[in-house]
């Protein structure tokens, strides 16, 4: 099934490089647009018309588990998770490219790091989402595709997955945490979905959307030089991320291996699950 001489990503892929390789054995491609508003609408949007092939991922069904605890977006087991890939035909050898409806690649990265955590080295986002593929002109489909279900065995990277507890142990030992929240909920000026607004002390901030430009991610050059100046000094396996819920945090993850920083660590139930104690600090 996986071609020697196929490429491979790892990364972000380009509307033109997917297109060319629609049909490959070794590629599975997932839909992982969502709306905030209605979470309903991700999958009308995919039964409306999607990449051939792909199969759809939905952020609370297949991203999350909402039977355990950890924030808004609880991190799924990896039974669970890896039974669901099963479902989807992937197994650890295909090339799998995931894409959401092009407005900062949210749930893709999710579900990019989900297979990264995993040791899935061949997974990508496709750069710029179904607005991108759509204005260029990339095929549609509509058709459920025929999925072969797959075994998939493997066990997370706990070394890159942190609950409160571990991102307080991350601080005390001199770690960098970055916020990826827009600013303003950061500083605990407005906060439209949590209970208490404000960070975790000790944090500091970068909103996701600083590594876009027009809907893209910035050059990776661009990257390395911000995320180099942030970390100052810093090796990117001494950084976590985190965010509302654990979901916008993975823009982080993937901007930084996009520039050649990648081993960050994620805190998994981020600012929802912070405060799940109300013991804990807020800063603000």
């Amino acid at each position: 099934m996986n071609d020697s001489t196929a490429p491979r990503w790892q990364g972000l892929v380009n509307v033109e490089q997917l297109a060319s390789a629609l049909g490959r054995d070794d590629l599975v491609v997932l839909d992982a647009r969502v709306s905030l508003a209605d979470r309903s609408a991700g999958e009308a949007w995919y039964r409306d018309g999607h990449i051939p092939g792909a199969r759809f991922a939905d952020l609370d069904r297949d991203l999350s588990d909402h039977d355990r605890k950890g924030g808004r977006h609880p991190w799924p087991g990896a039974d669970a998770f890896t039974a669901r890939l099963g479902r989807w035909g992937i197994t650890p050898s295909h090339q799998v490219v995931v894409y959401d409806a092009g407005d900062g690649a949210l749930a893709a990265a999710r579900a990019w790091f989900l297979l990264r955590a995993l040791g899935h080295r061949d997974v990508a986002v496709l750069d710029g989402g179904w607005k991108a593929w759509t204005a260029q002109g990339g095929p549609v489909d509509t058709g459920m595709p025929a999925v072969a279900p797959a075994d998939y065995t493997a066990r997370f990277d706990r070394s890159r997955l942190l609950d409160a507890e571990g991102v307080q142990q991350h601080l005390s030992d001199g770690g960098m945490l970055i916020d990826a929240r827009a600013s303003e909920r950061f500083r605990g000026e407005v906060e439209p979905l949590d209970r208490v607004a404000g960070h975790v002390p000790g944090a500091v901030n970068r909103p996701y959307a600083e590594n876009l430009e027009d809907g893209r991610f910035k050059p990776a050059g661009v990257l390395a030089r911000e995320f180099s100046e942030l970390l100052d000094g810093r090796p990117a396996n001494e950084v976590a991320v985190m965010c509302g819920s654990g979901v916008t945090a993975c823009h982080h993850l993937l901007a930084m291996e996009h520039a050649g920083l990648p081993g960050a660590k994620l805190y998994t139930g981020s600012w929802s699950g912070w405060l799940e104690d109300p013991n804990r600090p807020v800063a603000r």
